[in-house]
């Protein structure tokens, strides 16, 4: 159990080395205003804290810097949140000022709003495309025998797919198939359209609807192709990293570098099955390249369905108050904007 006095302590010294990137020294503390002990003591103190595992001695200087555990009861006991000035909340409402069509127009912007005002990598998750409700269809003729199926999504995504043409179809034919397609498939999930598709041509065989089963077929082929529905992900700020002292070191810098070039490694810092804000620390990334890094997770949603995250990734001298601060309205501001969006593409 620590006391007033060494709680005070590591708060200034945490407070103190995310501020400064330098270590903090007992005479440094004494000079804070609100702290009424001598060096001394502080100095004690703060032998303490390094016995208990709070602080770490460095090689370079006297003073002392915080350990991942010191970061970790810093976090989890003396969070409190920063305010954030007017000037920058309107910097984030931008991203909602403009008439952007698509969801993915106003994720880009915002992983680029969040790393110019942090300093550091931000990292958005897209939603997950295959759980978007189709809102409609059209198909345009590219030659005699191919054409293109335009898929539009309640989010305003857009999906192409080319088909086929058998022989001796008309236009006539194609404008049924449009017809019949938004008739019976409009809000189905993407993920569910190839399934659905089959159920439509087998009742056009049953019903013997012209000849438009072949059509179908063909366009169903086309449809149950794996496109790679894997995970979205937008980037600001990437190289914003290496401006932190921590990464001077030029093989901790290539590290991290390699580690978010490799894009299928992202979603792993993301946790799973949890809302709200998260934070993890050093080795709580379970990589090593991560080791040296902090990631604050937020998420963000469109309706009960589909979700999406946001992820700032800096040193663990991160300045956790003004990360958590922004990432809290953001995330609101995201969902309540999404949200109007896709009701936007509803009507």
């Amino acid at each position: 159990m620590l006391t007033n006095r060494q709680l005070l302590i590591l708060q200034v010294t945490v407070d103190d080395f995310i501020e400064t990137a330098q270590p903090v020294g007992s005479r440094q503390i004494s000079k804070k205003e609100g702290v009424t002990y001598s060096p001394a003591t502080i100095r004690n103190d703060m032998a303490d804290l390094e016995d208990m595992g709070f602080l770490e001695k460095t090689h370079t200087s006297s003073g002392r810097v915080p350990s991942e555990k010191g970061y970790r009861y810093y976090v989890d006991n003396m969070l409190t949140p920063q305010r954030i000035p007017n000037v920058e909340l309107q910097q984030i409402r931008s991203v909602f000022e403009e008439r952007m069509l698509e969801t993915e127009q106003v994720i880009r912007k915002s992983a680029k709003i969040l790393s110019e005002l942090t300093n550091y990598t931000s990292i958005l998750l897209g939603l997950d495309v295959r759980k978007h409700r189709i809102k409609r269809f059209s198909i345009v003729p590219l030659t005699d025998d191919s054409a293109v199926a335009i898929i539009v999504t309640d989010s305003g995504h857009v999906e192409n797919r080319v088909f086929s043409i058998p022989e001796n179809f008309t236009s006539s034919d194609i404008e049924k198939m449009v017809n019949m397609l938004n008739d019976k498939l409009v809000g189905v999930h993407l993920h569910e359209l190839s399934s659905k598709l089959e159920l439509v041509t087998k009742t056009i065989l049953q019903q013997r609807i012209g000849h438009l089963e072949n059509l179908f077929g063909s366009f169903n082929k086309a449809i149950s192709i794996e496109h790679g529905h894997e995970d979205k992900v937008y980037y600001g700020g990437k190289m914003h990293l290496l401006n932190q002292p921590e990464f001077n070191d030029v093989a901790k810098a290539r590290s991290i570098m390699y580690w978010m070039d490799h894009v299928n490694q992202i979603p792993g810092i993301f946790p799973l099955d949890k809302m709200g804000i998260q934070i993890r620390i050093g080795s709580e990334n379970n990589h090593l390249a991560m080791e040296n890094c902090s990631v604050i997770t937020a998420t963000y949603s469109i309706g009960e369905e589909q979700t999406g995250s946001i992820a700032i990734i800096g040193p663990t001298r991160m300045d956790y108050k003004r990360v958590v601060s922004l990432l809290d309205i953001m995330s609101g501001d995201l969902s309540k904007e999404l949200s109007k969006l896709l009701h936007g593409h509803y009507e």
